[in-house]
């Protein structure tokens, strides 16, 4: 019986949340750092790959949600450049994998409302994982697609940044342009056309579970501006209660955009 009584309060609660955010104003760009997986599953007696696990088929929960408010873009922090080079093999290996079967073989079923955008360094991964994700972003690209996730995968925020120099750069040098023209010339908006989110809307509200208090090199340029909410609980953890508190969080601050 308690238990019964448990899962009706929460959804009471669940119906209040939404009901109060359905008269505020709501994000249209929410970004997670999906933080937690492996001490989900240490504190379960459980392996790194098996936290992995929930935390990839997590996602599928979280972007129901954000669909149903109506939040149209979402990005997600899968793994770090630090991740690729410093953790084990066969977790990366095995996270990769996952990415491959959550990410990219189910965002491609036609009765998926997503469309793909990958951001991060493509080259630091495996093969099949790099071919599955860019397949999977052409495949949706045709989609009239009203709800867009961008996966940042193998992603420093600092080297977007030189990339996005670098790429500019190149462009500016191909066109016959000198440097001393180019650095009369540069702005903002020149280096943020040549990040890996070009054409994204900057986020409006960044997550991070956990109980992390940093960005940890996500989305740096991107969420100068953004508001933070900082989750004490593990990704796989992650509630829809959760995240509807930090969209109520979120709706109760005003932004001032540096003003």
């Amino acid at each position: 019986m308690l238990p019964l009584l448990r899962a009706a309060a929460y959804r009471l609660y669940a119906h209040r949340l939404r009901r109060h955010l359905s008269t505020t104003a709501l994000p249209r760009h929410v970004a997670m750092v999906m933080d937690g997986n492996r001490r989900w599953a240490r504190e379960r007696g459980l392996t790194p790959q098996t936290g992995h696990r929930y935390g990839a088929e997590h996602i599928d929960h979280v972007l129901g949600w954000c669909a149903e408010v109506g939040i149209e873009h979402v990005t997600v922090f899968v793994a770090s450049v630090d991740n690729m080079r410093k953790r084990g093999s066969d977790e990366v290996d095995n996270l990769m994998a996952m990415m491959e079967d959550v990410i990219a073989h189910r965002l491609t079923r036609p009765d998926n409302r997503w469309r793909l955008h990958l951001a991060g360094r493509l080259d630091l991964l495996p093969d099949s994982t790099r071919n599955a994700l860019k397949l999977a972003a052409e495949d949706t690209r045709a989609r009239d697609a009203r709800f867009h996730l961008t996966v940042a995968i193998g992603y420093d925020g600092r080297e977007e940044i030189v990339d996005a120099v670098r790429s500019l750069l190149d462009e500016r040098a191909a066109a016959g342009a000198t440097l001393a023209e180019v650095a009369q010339s540069l702005t903002a908006e020149a280096i943020a056309a040549h990040l890996y989110t070009d054409g994204q809307p900057d986020p409006d509200l960044v997550i991070r579970t956990s109980g992390e208090r940093r960005m940890s090199g996500f989305l740096l340029w991107q969420a100068a501006y953004s508001e933070l909410y900082f989750c004490d609980v593990y990704w796989p953890g992650f509630r829809e209660v959760d995240f509807l508190r930090a969209l109520r969080s979120y709706a109760a601050r005003s932004r001032r955009f540096g003003a």
